[in-house]
């Protein structure tokens, strides 16, 4: 096989070739949603995505722990993290504030005490506009935005993610079409589609399996 330049660019848009080559699919029975209570940091976020949750607080309120409840009265919904980085709140250094937990139906089966997210629970049951932050979406895609305008999106490999790796590779489902909703909700269908050319154009040439 022909070896694959690193990065590759769509418009302003660069891509780390991991996210054509890596497969990936969440797997929730194994993990039981650990990348929403993992960390040190929240996740990231917009000015205007903290707006909307700030709309959508009083709709997901009776799902946050009293925990969750206090440290949004004290900080509010979002805080600057040591690298400068806009995230949401966090509980006891980990726990994003929009947490909560519930047994979930999934491929024919119950997980129990899954961690799930208030503000897509509130989306999905027509009671919010508001999904959830992009960067939650995106993941397992980082992406990272530079003064010129540029933004770079790169791979984030995690050992929580350890099963998703697994099953995408059961699934044979590549990163960046397991991500297609949220990268067509972040960079509209026309560049999703001239991503989907590009891999297509790769795999012709040798360049991907």
């Amino acid at each position: 096989m022909k070896r694959l330049p690193p990065i590759l660019q769509i418009g302003e848009i660069l891509i780390s070739s991991d996210i054509l080559t890596e497969e990936f699919c969440c797997n929730l029975n194994a993990c039981k949603g650990q990348c929403c209570i993992e960390g040190d940091a929240g996740a990231p976020v917009t000015l205007d995505e903290i707006g909307e949750i700030e709309e959508s607080l009083d709709e997901v309120w009776s799902d946050l722990s009293a925990s969750a409840q206090a440290v949004i009265d004290k900080q509010g919904v979002a805080y600057t993290d040591q690298e400068g980085d806009l995230v949401t709140s966090i509980v006891n250094g980990k726990d994003c504030v929009f947490t909560y937990y519930d047994q979930l139906e999934i491929d024919g089966g119950t997980v129990d005490h899954c961690c799930l997210c208030a503000l897509e629970k509130a989306f999905r049951n027509g009671k919010s506009r508001f999904c959830k932050p992009i960067s939650c979406a995106l993941y397992p895609i980082r992406e990272k935005q530079f003064s010129d305008g540029t933004v770079a999106l790169n791979y984030h490999r995690w050992d929580v993610c350890k099963d998703a790796v697994e099953k995408g590779r059961e699934l044979g489902l590549p990163v960046y079409r397991f991500l297609e909703g949220p990268l067509v909700r972040r960079f509209g269908q026309e560049w999703y589609d001239e991503l989907c050319t590009m891999a297509k154009e790769l795999r012709k040439q040798g360049y991907i399996d």
